[in-house]
């Protein structure tokens, strides 16, 4: 009986989040929904939920367990919960006159939830999807119009052939830039705060028909305080002097912050062939700032591919609870895992050796291996690195080169 009333609740909160987002049901969401819906619930709550939990909790993957109680409690926070028992709670006392007739409404909603999910599950997306010769009319592409940060990009299409009101343009990682999309319309413009690599997808009725690659390059080194919604751009006499380092001016200003703020140094260029599988980047780095907001001292360390991306933090051995490790499609939560390898402090220059080879990445600490992992879907080509600081840090060498010992870059900072 329990079980079943756990379930009552986990499917309406399911439901007050789908309508939160407005992104339609989630009988038609697709594995890229799950990628998005995990960042914009990281946004919100901080704690990083993976996409194959996502997928877990709505029923799109076999899993005999209930969901962790970890999981639940940050879904709760996410539509406005202190914890799941607050969420449970207000749910009693919502449903405390017409028990009955909620009960019957609860049942109705789970049977069609798991009908919808039989149905997504076991008809093929041909079947309610467009035909080749109806895709084959359809075109997509996109330019940008500046070579600077922030950048707009114009998308160019043609849908005219298509009969739909479910046609949005996605961006791999980032939900701000889906954009929904009028039949009717010809073009369609997103704007970049940072650089990247994103693979544009146009998306219809859950099932993606076109993508294409858009690449946007920081020119060298950049720098950014990653206020939001918009960050503050440095020009590189304010940070590439002796080292990677952002200047007193500027150090000041974060510290007159009352809430938590990034810096970052982006390096997101043509590497030519090299794997983003199969590499080695040594950097030498410390962490600058510590005071109030920043006393964990925490770095991220964005490796970035053409079909994916890796992101290692590093952190006084204190706070490692706050961190989250991603290797591509393989996600590590540090509430639910232990992460205490990633506790490093950094208040001096540390040197930091990342090899993968093949998808097994070795991460090492002062020559010392402190994390060992794996992934399984491939990054694609490498295209990029970002160093990101909460508060601010300094770098003063990196260098990357292929796994055959071709040197990639190889930018010594520091005059010594």
């Amino acid at each position: 009986m329990e079980s079943k009333k756990e379930q009552e609740h986990i499917l309406k909160c399911r439901l007050i989040i789908e309508d939160k987002l407005g992104w339609g049901s989630s009988s038609s969401w697709h594995s890229e929904v799950f990628t998005e819906l995990s960042e914009t619930i990281q946004q919100e709550t901080k704690v990083l939920l993976s996409p194959t939990t996502l997928k877990r909790v709505w029923g799109k993957v076999k899993y005999t367990s209930s969901p962790s109680i970890s999981t639940l409690n940050t879904l709760s926070q996410f539509i406005g919960f202190e914890n799941w028992r607050a969420f449970k709670n207000s749910q009693k006392q919502s449903v405390k006159k017409p028990m009955v007739n909620m009960s019957v409404v609860f049942t109705l909603a789970a049977g069609l939830a798991l009908l919808f999910i039989t149905l997504f599950s076991t008809v093929s997306p041909k079947e309610h999807t467009l035909t080749a010769k109806d895709i084959s009319k359809i075109t997509f592409s996109s330019r940008t119009v500046s070579n600077d940060m922030p950048n707009s990009v114009i998308f160019d299409f043609d849908i005219s052939s298509i009969k739909s009101d479910s046609v949005y343009i996605q961006q791999y990682w980032d939900v701000s830039k889906t954009i929904k999309i009028n039949p009717k319309q010809k073009q369609a413009t997103g704007i970049y705060y940072f650089p990247g690599y994103f693979r544009a997808k146009l998306v219809i009725d859950g099932t993606i028909i076109k993508e294409h690659d858009l690449f946007i390059k920081s020119n060298g080194w950049s720098a950014s305080i990653d206020y939001k919604p918009i960050p503050k751009y440095i020009p590189s006499e304010n940070f590439v002097n002796n080292g990677l380092l952002l200047n007193p001016d500027l150090i000041s200003e974060i510290q007159l912050s009352k809430t938590p703020i990034v810096s970052s140094f982006h390096f997101i260029e043509d590497m030519g062939n090299v794997s983003a599988d199969d590499f080695t980047l040594e950097a030498t780095l410390k962490h600058t700032y510590s005071e109030k907001w920043a006393i964990c001292k925490t770095t991220q360390i964005y490796i970035i591919g053409t079909k994916g991306a890796i992101i290692l933090p590093l952190t006084i051995p204190g706070c490692i609870s706050n961190i989250n490790v991603m290797l591509n499609d393989v996600y590590f939560n540090g509430k639910e895992q232990d992460l205490s390898a990633f506790g490093a402090d950094l208040s001096s220059f540390k040197n930091i050796k990342i090899n993968v080879r093949e998808k097994q990445l070795n991460l090492s600490v002062e020559d010392k291996k402190i994390f060992s992992g794996a992934y399984t879907k491939t990054m694609g080509k490498l295209v990029g690195i970002r160093y990101k600081f909460l508060g601010a840090g300094q770098i003063k060498h990196t260098k990357i080169s292929d796994n055959n010992g071709n040197v990639i870059i190889n930018d010594n900072f520091l005059n010594e």
